[in-house]
């Protein structure tokens, strides 16, 4: 099995695909985009891009590596509120003197860069806050899953989600992508013990709907895991 990797090309930087396919940006949101990558800096796994109730001074685009949002109760307990992968967007606030509303943590390695001011393009304003919408759209899914959902269900339900987000960017094709996290930051993020979450992905792999091995997830059949587990796409406009 192999792992998806797709490098940025001389076009287009894979991360910026997810904002291309938002709207139709103009040559110079292109040459904006492409110099913010080129001002790009790196974080290192466990580093902190925000911290919870402190101000939020720039937007970020996330270029390579997995982060989440993340809550810490006072016994040390984490519940993950969302993954934020390649092309989405940290800090994405309208609002004057914004504050953090959670920590965001780099789960592995991270690049990321800031984005041009959405007051100088119409174009790049929509694309920040379709990107807002649809991140709101995955906080609503989250919360069905954790409210809802059997155990099997949320990690399915999940592992479909991330797929379906990294296909956006090319960093997945035909239920294969990479995945760099643990069992365990799966099982903080759907509200259920590590061993809880290892039972039900051996029952999804033993049933041959799935294969996580050295990094890499293979989904066999996602049109019928979709199905069994009623997943609807997520949609936020016409």
């Amino acid at each position: 099995m192999s792992v998806i990797a797709i490098p940025p090309t001389g076009d287009f930087h894979p991360a910026l695909r997810r904002l291309a396919a938002m709207v139709e940006l103009t040559a110079a949101d292109r040459v904006a985009l492409r110099g913010a990558v080129g001002r790009e800096r790196s974080v290192k796994a466990r580093g902190e891009l925000l911290q919870e109730g402190k101000p939020i001074r720039e937007r970020l685009l996330v270029l390579s590596g997995w982060a989440a949002r993340v809550r810490i109760l006072q016994d040390g307990r984490r519940q993950i509120i969302n993954f934020l992968l390649p092309g989405d967007l940290i800090g994405n606030c309208s609002h004057a003197n914004p504050l953090a509303p959670s920590t965001v943590a780099a789960l592995t390695p991270l690049t990321v860069c800031s984005l041009p001011d959405p007051a100088t393009s119409p174009t790049l304003c929509e694309a920040y806050a379709l990107s807002a919408a649809t991140e709101t759209a995955y906080l609503m899914a989250q919360i069905v899953r954790l409210g809802r959902m059997t155990a099997s269900e949320r990690v399915e339900d999940l592992l479909l989600e991330l797929m379906e987000r990294l296909e956006i960017t090319g960093l997945a094709r035909e239920g294969h992508y990479a995945m760099p996290i643990t069992q365990e930051t799966i099982a903080d993020a759907l509200g259920l013990t590590s061993v809880h979450v290892n039972r039900m992905l051996q029952r999804s792999r033993q049933a041959k709907r799935l294969r996580w091995a050295r990094g890499a997830m293979e989904i066999a059949a996602p049109a019928e895991m979709r199905r069994d587990v009623g997943r609807m796409p997520v949609r936020v406009s016409q």
